[in-house]
Formats: structure tokens, C-alpha cells, sequence
């Protein structure tokens, strides 16, 4: 006898894409990869970056090249791939949305030393695809309101 459960995580909610083997998987191989690389060091770029109150330029430098490292990833697996499961938009791509949108708030004024679409093509062109979609606009622009304080 099934018991009735609450999920209160929102990618455990979502997470309902694919339910057969392996692309059920995949997905949350990527949802991991996200939570476990991308989340952390991201955010730690962002803190020794912009907030910590020492200028520490060893840990600075080391969560950059962790972005650069992140962005690797995914630029390698993404060539020929329009989406990193399924051949279509899923989770697993939408979990990096946000984060990769802050890559060019965390360089500041090196932004442009990463050269997004020349040293990372395929990950370029999916972040574009991802950034097309009505929802990702109106997150971007929901965002963009509530940081300019034009909400």
C-alpha cells in the first residue's frame, strides 16, 4: 500500500520530465551537477567578489576559474546538443538559468576577459536558447525590476 506523500522542493516537484530510464536519470545527474557545482561556487565568486570584506585575491581568483571550469563542462558536453537531456528543455537546463545569469555581475569589470561566445560556443548558444523562453524573459525582467528598485 502507496502512502501519500508532500514534496515541498520545488525540483522535486518539477522533476516529473521524463520517468523512464536512462533520461529520468540524466536529469537529475544535471540537477545534481547544478547543486553540487554551479550553486556553490558561483555563489562563493559572488560573496568573495562583491560582499566579503577583505579582498582576498587567491579566493578570488579560485571561484572564477570555477565558473570558467562549470561553463567548460557544459560547453563540452552541450556540442551538438540543443539541451543536456532529451533533446528538449527540461529541468536540468532551467536550474542553471539563474546562476548564469549573474556571470557578468560576479566579473564586474573583467566580464568581458571571458568572451562567453567565443571560449564557450555551445554553452553560449544554449544560454541564448534558454533566454528566449517567455518564462526565462520574465524571470530576467522580474529580476531586473527588483534590483533597479522599480518594483
Amino acid at each position: 500500500m502507496s502512502m501519500p506523500i508532500t514534496l515541498w522542493e520545488s525540483v522535486a516537484i518539477i522533476d516529473l520530465t521524463f520517468t523512464q530510464s536512462p533520461e529520468k536519470y540524466k536529469v537529475k545527474q544535471w540537477l545534481h551537477f547544478q547543486m553540487s557545482g554551479q550553486g556553490p561556487y558561483f555563489g562563493q565568486a559572488a560573496w568573495f567578489e562583491k560582499f566579503h570584506p577583505e579582498q582576498i585575491s587567491s579566493a578570488r581568483d579560485r571561484y572564477k576559474d570555477q565558473i570558467k571550469r562549470v561553463l567548460g563542462v557544459l560547453d563540452k558536453f552541450l556540442q551538438g546538443k540543443q539541451y543536456l537531456v532529451g533533446n528538449k528543455c527540461t529541468i536540468a537546463d532551467l536550474s542553471f538559468v539563474t546562476w548564469d545569469m549573474m556571470v557578468p555581475w560576479i566579473f564586474g569589470d573583467e566580464a568581458n576577459t571571458i568572451q562567453l561566445e567565443k571560449n564557450y560556443p555551445n554553452y553560449y548558444a544554449w544560454d541564448q536558447r534558454l533566454m528566449q523562453r517567455p518564462a526565462v524573459k520574465k524571470i530576467a525582467e522580474d529580476k531586473q525590476k527588483a534590483t533597479s528598485g522599480g518594483h
